[in-house]
């Protein structure tokens, strides 16, 4: 079994974020100080931007307003990284692997933003096994434990990926293996010098981490090479979207 995160792990976030704010006029600053920051600054900026994006945040309207274009833009824009599409759409496929995914994303009813922005590159999250969202501040322990569980699935056989330190805590936790991407919301510096997880757990790119889940399930010759395949596709048509296969 294979548990995914949606954002900063499958899904490009931060190009989300950054879009949504300049809507608003605001700025969130570049990927590189944006991973560095403590999480109750990340989305404030740096200093540059802090006082614009502060003025800008501050009431209920405002805030309110940001919420829904940050959820029009995942729903109709936000796209996966490389080569994600493809994964997903094979461990899909693929009958003796499951597949699921725990979020905590922030959008308005994220089940419905995620369904949409998925369905957008050929991905129906009815044939994940396993599918949760979870509060901004919730911990996915209870969640992957859950899913192993239901599913009877020996832990030796487990696999959760994420972007941040918790989500490896997370994984430890349920006592599934981690697979922890360094290009989401915490930088290998962060993750190896802040927080002390093992190189060995940590993938610096899409190609990277996509490779090393692939070589571990032993299905690395099923994909072609990132960019020959196709990522994005059209809303499809009911009943077009990929499943679990017959």
């Amino acid at each position: 079994m294979v548990i995914f995160d949606a954002d900063g792990t499958t899904i490009d976030a931060f190009h989300a974020i950054e879009q949504s704010f300049l809507r608003h006029g605001m700025a969130i600053g570049d990927l590189e100080r944006f991973q560095r920051r403590r999480k109750l600054f990340k989305y404030l900026g740096g200093l540059r931007e802090f006082p614009n994006n502060l003025r800008q945040q501050f009431g209920k309207q405002n805030r309110k307003r940001l919420l829904e274009t940050l959820t029009d833009f995942y729903r109709d824009e936000a796209v996966l990284y490389p080569g994600i599409a493809a994964l997903l759409q094979t461990l899909i496929a693929t009958p003796h692997v499951r597949i699921g995914m725990v979020t905590r994303n922030v959008t308005i009813d994220p089940e419905q933003t995620l369904r949409r922005l998925f369905a957008r590159h050929a991905i129906d999250i009815d044939a994940f096994d396993h599918f949760a969202c979870i509060p901004l501040r919730g911990d996915k322990t209870a969640s992957f434990r859950d899913a192993r569980v239901r599913l009877g699935i020996n832990p030796a056989r487990c696999y959760a990926c994420g972007d941040e330190f918790s989500d490896y805590l997370a994984a430890i936790g349920a006592g599934m293996y981690p697979l922890i991407v360094a290009y989401g919301a915490e930088d290998r510096s962060r993750l190896r010098q802040t927080h002390g997880v093992p190189e060995d757990f940590i993938h610096a790119s899409p190609t990277e981490f996509r490779e090393k889940l692939l070589h571990t399930l032993a299905l690395e010759d099923l994909l072609p090479p990132i960019g020959l395949e196709m990522e994005t596709h059209p809303d499809p048509a009911p009943g077009d979207a990929v499943g679990r296969g017959a």
